[in-house]
């Protein structure tokens, strides 16, 4: 597998241009091929082999496409076009055909303690006027409870639905 990337300057001062240029091989060639032809894989898996097979510039070449015949054929950005060429060259073929993994962590409002809390508030009688608790009202009075500064009413729905509790008989 040869990759190359060159760097264009326009001027040193304002703006860098970077091309890759992909030179697949044949054993590549074929695991793209068979990406395209055959099982089960993702959007972004078949949106990036049909890239590099179209970018590539190797002795095992399909035909080279330009970047605005490719972009037009799959209707997808040039931009898009320069990452893919651009995770196939800094990181390898598998790179450019999975998603990179999420590095954000979420942070889980609901503990057990809160749980207990709404699961207890649903079971109590519901305000002067409603016959049972809807999701908003449950989330609205635990933030007025001051047990959390803001709940939404799909993390209410989330825990009921957790804990087997139907609030509705």
């Amino acid at each position: 597998m040869t990759y190359y990337f060159c760097i264009f300057a326009k001027n040193f001062n304002y703006k860098v241009m970077v091309k890759y240029r992909i030179k697949l091989t044949e054993q590549e060639v074929i695991e793209l091929t068979a990406i395209i032809k055959k099982g089960s894989h993702t959007t972004q898996s078949y949106r990036a082999a049909y890239v590099l097979l179209n970018c590539d510039e190797g002795a095992y070449s399909l035909g080279k496409s330009t970047n605005e015949q490719i972009a037009k054929v799959l209707k997808i950005g040039m931009r898009s076009i320069d990452r893919i060429k651009q995770k196939c060259v800094e990181g390898g073929l598998e790179k450019a055909l999975e998603r990179a993994e999420s590095t954000r962590i979420y942070a889980q409002k609901v503990d057990g303690n809160l749980e207990a809390k709404i699961v207890k508030l649903c079971c109590s009688e519901p305000p002067k006027g409603f016959a049972k608790w809807t999701l908003r009202m449950l989330a609205n009075k635990v933030v007025e409870l001051g047990y959390v500064d803001e709940l939404s009413h799909v993390s209410v729905y989330n825990t009921l639905k957790k804990t087997n509790l139907n609030h509705g008989k």
